[in-house]
């Protein structure tokens, strides 16, 4: 298990977070705003997918 780190526009939150869910095992993003209020930080606790969970992207 890691913690992931990022810091984005507000209006980027659920994209990075449908990313970050698609490619890890991930739980809630906590939020916080950057210091000059502009951004936000957010933090994402995540874990590699098992392999009978991770989707097949290899075209046959």
């Amino acid at each position: 298990m890691f913690e992931i780190r990022i810091i984005c526009q507000p209006e980027d939150v659920e994209p990075i977070g449908s990313a970050l869910a698609a490619a890890f095992a991930t739980g809630p993003a906590r939020q916080y705003p950057t210091r000059d209020g502009t951004r936000l930080r957010l933090y994402v606790t995540a874990d590699h997918r098992d392999s009978d969970t991770t989707p097949n992207t290899e075209s046959e």
